[in-house]
């Protein structure tokens, strides 16, 4: 029940963006934490591709199947933080990963909270039994509308466990990447301007720039070029764009529906007023009869008056 409660909530926020959008004439961003979860989570094949070629752009490595997965963690005790992830992907040979869209600057710790995450997707594969170089590769993916990082101009930015001055690695087991899109401003800039050429941008970057520019009217000939170009960021284009065909139809169905309760409301009134109406018609009715009766029985008319709330001319008037 509590997970479709939530599936309920998602809809409704989903459904309710793409009124807003539709109605303004504006396309989906996929900067919305909903629109990226649907674009990648959907069951679809548009989905599945998209997902896998994002997460093979931004781990440099081959994927060849993805899954979906529960994106509530659970929390090892009873007053643990829950955590919810915006995209739970178990891939390849049971390697996980968290891609999560971040739209504006939290007042949390966005660091703390990357870290705290990929602690949490290891954490969840321990068994009682299992060792511990049986533990497979964790991701933990930020894409990030604001800057964490602002003294270096660097996309992405990669984190591991290293020695502090001999670099060393640790273990390759934890990897954690800030995607801070605001950083490729002066390249979109360039290429608009022709001083950048799409081609030479490495994957990872076509995708930040795809999430980031597809909703805005002065960059659509190149998210069309984009899409155009990369297969996956078609398959993005494709889930996008059904989900937006679903809002329309959604909205087009709400339209459909508030007519009709309406009309149901109005003719409802109507019957009720009847109702009312005809009743206090037969009440009338039945005071003049009974007023009737009683002055054939010679009774006085104030006291008819007091008995039936009719006034003293209708009374002589009968």
């Amino acid at each position: 029940m509590k997970n479709l409660l939530k599936r309920y909530q998602f809809l409704k926020e989903l459904k309710q963006l793409a009124k807003e959008n539709t109605a303004q004439g504006k396309p989906l961003c996929i900067m919305d934490d909903i629109v990226f979860k649907t674009m990648l989570s959907s069951d679809t094949e548009d989905s599945r591709e998209a997902l896998r070629h994002l997460l093979s752009a931004c781990t440099h490595r081959a994927i060849s199947k993805v899954q979906v997965t529960n994106n509530d963690l659970p929390p090892f005790h009873l007053d643990a933080k829950a955590s919810r992830l915006d995209v739970h992907v178990i891939f390849n040979d049971g390697e996980a990963a968290d891609l999560e869209m971040q739209m504006e600057k939290s007042t949390d710790d966005l660091k703390t909270r990357a870290a705290y995450y990929a602690a949490m997707l290891m954490a969840g594969q321990s068994r009682k039994g299992r060792k511990y170089g049986e533990i497979k590769r964790v991701y933990q993916i930020f894409f990030l509308n604001c800057v964490l990082f602002s003294k270096s101009n660097k996309l992405p930015r990669r984190y591991f466990y290293m020695e502090e001055k001999e670099h060393d690695q640790l273990t390759d087991v934890t990897e954690v990447i800030f995607y801070e899109m605001p950083k490729l401003e002066p390249k979109v800039q360039d290429i608009l301007t022709g001083k950048v050429n799409i081609n030479n941008l490495p994957e990872d970057e076509k995708w930040c720039i795809y999430m980031k520019y597809r909703h805005e009217e002065q960059t659509a000939e190149l998210i069309k070029k984009l899409y155009r170009q990369e297969e996956g960021i078609m398959s993005a284009e494709r889930a996008v764009a059904g989900v937006s065909r679903d809002y329309k139809k959604f909205v087009r169905w709400m339209a459909i529906t508030k007519n009709r309760m309406e009309f149901e409301e109005k003719m409802y009134r109507s019957k009720q007023e009847g109702l009312q109406e005809g009743q206090q018609k037969g009440r009338a009715e039945e005071k003049l009869e009974i007023a009737r009766n009683l002055k054939k029985m010679g009774l006085p008319i104030t006291q008819i008056t007091e008995g039936t709330g009719l006034p003293i001319e209708t009374i002589e008037q009968m």
